[in-house]
């Protein structure tokens, strides 16, 4: 997916790839340990690299991606996204593939239907962005993700391979509109399927444009 997670916010104490590869998620700044994160919104002009972060008590951030300077300035402002008791945001980086959770470029799918009968068993309306999934797919059975690991999906033009399910983490206990944490969501998910899985990580086999509404198509 364009621009997904070619940039991240490493902490203080981080130990990333000298030679600029892949470095796991626990060096960097994320939701399941600074849930006001949770809480930022981005908006990019790809053609400037430019980025806009805002947050609802914090306001907004605009800087330009690959200019340390303004990168500095933003790890300043993000610093009081962070708990005083964590390890701090320090600077902003990039790898030679982009830093998603698995340690190959991967691209997440979850379903729609298992996110409304998540919400209904908690009581709540859970956003799809508590998840960060990069697609959503409407009309899944809401256990079918546990049987599609190996599949290829056909998704438009593009074939994905499903090759792994997405165990979850403190994230999605985060209301995204506000940062706090409001729901427990992971112990829903094993009440509801004896597991903390929801959604899954897939392989891209054939590139192409997704648009919205493509319908989706198993193979095998």
């Amino acid at each position: 997916m364009p621009w997904d997670r070619v940039w991240a916010v490493a902490h203080e104490a981080a130990r990333l790839d000298p030679a600029g590869g892949w470095s796991r998620c626990a060096n960097f700044a994320r939701g399941a340990k600074a849930p006001e994160l949770m809480a930022l919104e981005s908006r990019l002009d790809e053609a400037t690299g430019r980025l806009t972060l805002s947050h609802p008590e914090r306001g907004t951030c605009v800087f330009r991606l690959g200019d340390e300077a303004e990168m500095a300035g933003a790890v300043a402002w993000l610093r009081a996204l962070n708990p005083p008791d964590r390890a701090q945001p320090a600077q902003i980086v990039t790898a030679r593939q982009p830093l998603t959770d698995s340690d190959w470029p991967s691209v997440s799918i979850l379903s729609l239907d298992r996110l409304e009968v998540l919400s209904a068993h908690m009581g709540i309306e859970l956003s799809p962005h508590r998840f960060r999934g990069n697609l959503w797919v409407r009309g899944w059975a809401p256990w079918q993700e546990t049987d599609l690991v190996g599949a290829d999906l056909d998704v438009g033009p593009v074939r994905l391979r499903i090759r792994e399910r997405i165990t979850r983490c403190k994230a999605t206990t985060v209301n995204p509109a506000t940062g706090k944490v409001d729901g427990d969501t992971l112990r829903a998910l094993d009440t509801l399927w004896s597991e903390q899985e929801f959604g899954l990580y897939a392989e891209v086999i054939t590139n192409g444009a997704v648009a919205v509404g493509d319908e989706v198509r198993i193979c095998s």
